[in-house]
């Protein structure tokens, strides 16, 4: 049996116009990110949002890109998207949205559209004292 490229993600596209999104499939899970495109002699993008499509009723990532576009249409240009393995659980989608969220709320760009601005979880972990991340070896006695 072939082995996969990554653990997590299946499929991906990334920096796509706009007008490409209803050529999505329904009903993918995954994560995705807006961007709105830089300059136009140098190709760069901005991330302005990072969101999540998980099963059930809201239909995927293709439903919440439409959704953003008809909402925040104007603030985006392009989109990425990034289609987790069918194992994966929808609470392992949400931590990734919350990683990625958590990563860029301080980031006004990015802040643009995102309502989250930290990752609640990941903040309960935190431990910014780096002594503290030493795990203490045992010592070994000399013979």
């Amino acid at each position: 049996m072939p082995q996969s490229l990554l653990r997590l993600i299946e499929k991906c596209a990334e920096y796509k116009p706009q007008v490409d999104v209803k050529k999505l499939p329904r009903g993918l899970r995954g994560i995705y990110v807006l961007y709105r495109r830089i300059g136009n002699s140098r190709i760069q993008y901005g991330v302005i949002y990072v969101g999540m499509a998980k099963a059930g009723r809201r239909g995927g990532i293709r439903s919440r890109l439409i959704s953003h576009a008809k909402r925040k249409g104007r603030q985006w240009t392009h989109f990425s998207v990034f289609k987790v393995w069918d194992n994966i659980r929808d609470d392992e989608i949400a931590e990734l949205e919350g990683l990625f969220r958590h990563i860029y709320r301080y980031d006004p760009q990015a802040n643009s559209l995102n309502i989250q601005r930290g990752f609640r979880k990941l903040r309960k972990l935190r431990r910014n004292n780096l002594r503290t991340w030493v795990e203490k070896k045992p010592r070994l006695k000399k013979a």
